[in-house]
């Protein structure tokens, strides 16, 4: 018996056979991560690791992008309220370990900009099918935050540490392009072609022995769960006291007013 869906208000899910799609549907904010997402996603994910009707999970965004990462309204709440965050710590850290957690596949459909939280949710997935015109980065520090919530756990696992040390010390978005030549994400095609490109590998993987696809995912998943176990609970601890800094509030104002921050060390 096929088990009904949830409904949620930031995200959509579809059955397509065994094949369940999870979509971030915050498309008129280009699926930034506000408090709702926040709570809903480890909910969904949390429901798709045990739905009985799907085999292979696929992941995507809503509209033009993946997702844009932290809602600027959202910051600024947080860095109004720091207290606030350590219920959002939280959330992050179900979401990191929900996502790692998954026994069946997770294909991304990257459609768009992945940003921040939107790139550690795309690089979580087992294997990701980029648009060309997306691109993808953690800019955390470029709003003078750590970055707390998954991006230090996952990026040197898949391209080493020297290019994660880059990339996530200055925050540096890459093109499809430059994320698939250096092994960051899978593949990369025209926008006009991601989906029946996706189609095409979820159908190899749906006809394909669950039991052998998804044991050997949980084994290639095991040394990033004892990174994640040793590294977020530091991460948002951080992170948390990054949020509380003049350089964020700083930040924040620089990425509204679409200027240069100006950091102080404060």
């Amino acid at each position: 018996m096929t088990t009904d869906l949830p409904q949620f208000s930031t995200l959509l899910l579809d059955r397509r056979e065994r094949l369940l799609v999870l979509t971030l549907n915050r498309p008129d904010a280009l699926n930034a991560v506000n408090l709702e997402l926040h709570d809903e996603l480890p909910e969904a994910l949390a429901f798709a690791a045990v739905d009985p009707g799907s085999d292979v999970i696929l992941l995507t965004g809503a509209g033009r992008a993946f997702s844009a990462g932290g809602d600027i309204a959202h910051l600024e709440r947080n860095a109004a309220e720091p207290h606030l965050f350590d219920r959002e710590a939280r959330q992050a850290k179900r979401m990191v370990f929900a996502m790692l957690d998954i026994e069946k596949p997770v294909v991304c459909r990257m459609n768009g900009h992945a940003v921040g939280l939107g790139a550690t949710i795309a690089l979580l997935c087992d294997v990701i099918f980029a648009a060309d015109t997306a691109k993808i980065g953690d800019p955390h520090v470029g709003i003078g935050l750590v970055a707390g919530d998954g991006g230090a756990v996952v990026w040197a696992q898949r391209i080493g540490l020297a290019r994660a040390k880059e990339y996530l010390l200055t925050g540096e978005l890459l093109s499809a392009a430059k994320a698939a030549e250096i092994g960051l994400i899978n593949h990369v095609l025209p926008l006009a072609g991601l989906d029946a490109a996706v189609q095409v590998f979820c159908d190899k993987l749906l006809a394909g022995a669950p039991q052998a696809l998804r044991w050997t995912k949980v084994l290639t998943n095991m040394e990033l769960k004892r990174i994640a176990g040793a590294v977020m609970e530091a991460g948002v601890a951080y992170e948390s006291i990054t949020l509380r800094s003049a350089d964020h509030r700083e930040g924040i104002a620089a990425l509204k007013e679409k200027r240069a921050p100006r950091f102080t060390g404060r």
